[in-house]
């Protein structure tokens, strides 16, 4: 190892510099030749000091193995999204970087305006997991010649975006999908957008249940909707007796199964015989016997049963699957005009790209493999208790909206683990050294006489006693700051230069963890996450990245493949300067819904994307600004515009001017989230379907303050409630 290159001293050793000379290698991302398998690639340290490439990026974050089939690198270096799949063809590609400059540029320079973060939906990709969820099952169908067919419903739970609803309702059509609902809000919107549906697409009612949501469920049978109340409890059948007899309505009713079978991880605690929701044996067989008493059991005509969510493989879904049917059968046997057996969710997603069973994070099947393994296993005990075939149902949510989302946010700025010069902590360095108190002047001492020996070792133990010692004696009041300051210095690089300094970097970026993917903070959930340009050139950092928050969680120090850092680009040393934007993938379902206020920090702008056979190749079908300060606020019960004139009022008294009241405008309207540049400010309007390829539109008008009284208060009109 070369010398040590740190102690600013008047007589240096041969072959020793005191005076920094930038003699040793400049330090890499990966010292020691250490392997980059840290942030979740598996390149060996030969591939990555071989001259870069698109393929090594692909790699070392692992992208075609969670982005496979929708997202990849094209040969610029930046994410391209597949709409199609592995039907899309090249042309067809979506550069996520011109999706990104598109939106955030200002509208004199043709773009949306967008404020960053940035939540980028691809109704495609929605369309294309729909069709292909549809496909599977019809293949397992024709190919085992089963009695019956498929019909999924989409749980509303998973994102209640209007649009991901509406699409889905769109998109289903030809496939009779349909929706499931936990609560009389989500029955609502369920029904709502089910009068758009086919006549013989379910509406599956699930979820704890009062006389009210039992009341509206059957009133959307009387509107000629295929609505099943399900049972999550024995007694709520005496409220769906009572409430269908005193409407005049003949309800249809579903069971929800205790099954024993469960998995293990997070995902499985909601499932088995102590379970969350659901009826044990003696409970169904009394259910049926009561309804067979009320002469109501034609009523019964299906099975719900939850295995978990990110169920690891299809031989748990089997035996998950089997005993349901099993039940399924007895039912039937016992007089039920079972029609229906809702495998309700499970189907996972592969969110590290492992292709393992063996944790949270993947699932060791494909949707082929669930479809199959789903109808074999109905078939099998079906066949042998002779009973008509069911249509199978499920309700799968996570597996159809994650991957057609994406959110974009930016980097603003960065720690250093570069120590810095001696020089800069002042002309007399080695003096103030030279003042310590004898017993920390001793080890600065033996710390020198041991970098003359090459004693390394030494050196870092030495460097460490001389630190702790330093500060006991600043915490005493013995030692002045500049004091402290040396001391840091020279222990920092003695650190570096021994290879023990800590190499991450910590990247400040744009963003709430709680707001944008709260499962991350609260139950450990990893997603992809990944520069969306630059994948042309080597990452020279390991980092973490921690977000605005004044909040201590939040930060992102665990990705996928179990790494503690992830391999990032310097920031504005990349092609072109400019910002350095990451991606969170798979991230479209429960996030938005489960994100909170915290710090009041809203959501993200959020723009809708679709494949163009344009010069652009994608067109902005809907384009709509983050939530402001106005809004956050407005959501906590406050009132911006009373907070607004009282400001207003007390910048007058202070004869303070108009620019005062403009700007306080100004701050109500804006996004929460850090601003890049004032030149165009943001006044969309709310919500508004456009073209954003013109991206010309006006908005609620011009965010200039004028003389007139009032004209600041044109920011507040603009704000989105």
């Amino acid at each position: 190892m070369p010398a040590l290159a740190c102690v600013e001293a008047a007589a240096p050793h041969p072959g020793y510099g005191f005076e920094w000379d930038g003699a040793l290698p400049a330090p890499g991302a990966y010292p020691r030749g250490a392997s980059t398998t840290e942030g979740g690639g598996d390149l060996t340290a030969a591939e990555y000091s071989s001259p870069w490439s698109t393929d090594l990026s692909a790699a070392l974050y692992r992208i075609d193995g969670w982005g496979a089939p929708y997202f990849c690198v094209n040969t610029a270096g930046d994410i391209a999204v597949r709409s199609y799949g592995a039907a899309t063809v090249s042309h067809q590609e979506i550069d996520l970087m011109k999706v990104v400059k598109k939106a955030s540029d200002p509208k004199a320079a043709g773009g949306l305006g967008l404020r960053l973060p940035l939540l980028v939906r691809f109704p495609d990709i929605l369309k294309h997991r729909l069709e292909s969820l549809h496909a599977a099952f019809d293949f397992a169908i024709r190919s085992n010649s089963y009695g019956a067919c498929y019909q999924g419903v989409y749980p509303v739970k998973c994102n209640q975006d209007r649009y991901i609803v509406e699409d889905i309702m769109e998109f289903g059509l030809p496939f009779d999908f349909g929706l499931e609902a936990g609560s009389k809000a989500e029955l609502l919107l369920a029904m709502s957008c089910l009068t758009r549906a086919s006549r013989k697409a379910l509406l599956i009612c699930n979820g704890f249940k009062d006389e009210e949501y039992i009341a509206l469920a059957v009133v959307a049978r009387r509107m000629d909707m295929n609505t099943v109340i399900v049972l999550e409890q024995a007694e709520e059948l005496d409220t769906v007796v009572e409430t269908s007899q005193r409407l005049g309505i003949r309800p249809v009713i579903g069971l929800r199964a205790k099954l024993r079978t469960k998995h293990s991880g997070h995902f499985g605690a909601t499932s088995g015989e102590k379970g969350k929701f659901g009826l044990t044996t003696a409970q169904i067989l009394s259910v049926a016997q009561k309804l067979q008493r009320l002469q109501m059991l034609d009523c019964l005509q299906l099975l719900h049963f939850h295995i978990g969510s990110q169920i690891p493989s299809t031989a748990l879904l089997s035996d998950g699957v089997g005993e349901a049917a099993q039940i399924y059968c007895e039912l039937a046997r016992l007089g039920a005009a079972m029609r229906v057996i809702d495998v309700g969710g499970g189907l996972g997603i592969d969110y590290d790209g492992s292709r393992s069973g063996g944790s949270d994070m993947s699932v060791g099947y494909g949707l082929h493999d669930y479809a199959s393994a789903v109808v074999r296993a109905v078939m099998f005990a079906c066949d042998r208790k002779h009973v008509r075939h069911p249509i199978i149902c499920s309700e799968s949510g996570r597996a159809l909206v994650s991957h057609h989302s994406v959110l974009i946010f930016e980097a603003v700025s960065s720690t250093t683990t570069k120590a810095e010069p001696l020089s800069s902590i002042g002309p007399n360095f080695a003096s103030l050294l030279e003042e310590l108190a004898d017993d920390a002047r001793s080890d600065y001492h033996n710390l020198r006489a041991a970098a003359y020996r090459g004693e390394y070792e030494t050196c870092a133990l030495y460097a460490d006693q001389l630190k702790r010692t330093s500060i006991d004696h600043f915490k005493d009041g013995m030692l002045g700051l500049e004091h402290l300051a040396a001391v840091d210095g020279l222990c920092d690089l003695v650190a570096q230069e021994l290879g023990v300094a800590d190499p991450v970097k910590t990247y400040h970026v744009n963003l709430s963890i709680f707001t944008s993917m709260p499962d991350f903070w609260a139950i450990g959930q990893l997603f992809p996450i990944i520069p969306i340009h630059h994948l042309d050139q080597r990452p020279g950092v390991k980092g973490i990245l921690s977000d605005l928050t004044c909040d201590s969680d939040g930060k992102v120090d665990r990705f996928i493949g179990g790494q503690s850092s992830l391999p990032l680009h310097e920031l504005g040393r990349g092609v072109g300067g400019g910002g350095y934007y990451l991606g969170m993938f798979l991230g479209g379902a429960y996030q938005e819904a489960l994100g909170g206020l915290h710090n009041l920090f809203g959501g993200p702008s959020v723009v809708l994307v679709s494949h163009s056979e344009g010069p652009h190749g994608f067109a902005v079908t809907l384009a709509a600004p983050g939530p402001s300060c106005a809004d956050v606020l407005r959501a906590m019960q406050h009132e911006p515009e009373v907070m607004f004139e009282s400001l207003k009022h007390r910048a007058e008294e202070c004869s303070a001017g108009d620019a005062v009241s403009c700007a306080l405008a100004r701050a109500f309207d804006s996004m929460p989230y850090l601003v890049r540049s004032r030149a165009d400010p943001v006044c969309a309007s709310d919500g508004d379907r456009t073209d954003g390829m013109g991206g010309d539109s006006e908005g609620c008008g011009s965010c200039v303050c004028g003389e007139e009284e009032g004209e600041e208060w044109t920011f507040m009109r603009c704000l989105s409630v």
